[in-house]
């Protein structure tokens, strides 16, 4: 995928790939989502706001969390989730990617129960840009011990890159998520 990261100044375009085992997801309430339909397994691309400078050794668990689990985020559909916890914060490949294994609860849409689910969220600042970029992997609890989730999770967030695009002369042009025209930068 070719992603618009920074402002409508001044936007940066990066290429991000990862391999998931689940159907793409299409749709207006969708960005880039892979997930089973069955089983709610799935993976996602979120974007920070601005890291200000920061590294991703300077900024705390809760720069990306507020992102994850804001009114708007994936999780959030049906109310905010509860019960988030941050069990590990790693930094992987000298500091160009860090990782954070994450525990919570959120509503069900069918049943209005709340599901215990496991996360690992792997984010990265491509090089050029002030955003941090991530990958979410998650799936309930229960799966995640006993039915592989965990291990694929963990397959996909390794798959996860996200480097600069290639300059080019060529106008750059957004979807405009409110009523899908373009946006001339």
């Amino acid at each position: 995928a070719e992603l618009l990261l920074g402002t409508k100044a001044s936007p940066q375009s990066v290429l991000v790939s990862f391999n998931a085992p689940y159907k793409l997801e299409k749709g207006s309430v969708f960005d880039v989502e892979c997930r089973d339909g069955k089983t709610g397994d799935g993976a996602f691309l979120a974007v920070t706001e601005s890291t200000n400078g920061k590294s991703l050794e300077e900024l705390p668990s809760s720069f990306f969390l507020e992102r994850l689990f804001d009114p708007t985020g994936r999780f959030s559909f049906y109310g905010p989730p509860t019960d988030v916890k941050v069990k590990k914060s790693t930094l992987l490949d000298n500091g160009e990617r860090r990782m954070l294994q994450l525990t919570f609860s959120n509503l069900s849409q069918s049943t209005n129960a709340e599901i215990p689910r496991n996360a690992v969220v792997v984010a990265t600042i491509p090089k050029g840009t002030s955003n941090a970029l991530m990958i979410v992997a998650s799936s309930n609890s229960s799966r995640w011990r006993k039915g592989g989730g965990e291990s694929r999770a963990m397959e996909i967030v390794d798959s996860f890159r996200a480097v600069p695009a290639p300059k080019s002369s060529m106008k750059l042009r957004v979807k405009d998520r409110s009523n899908g025209a373009s946006i001339d930068f």
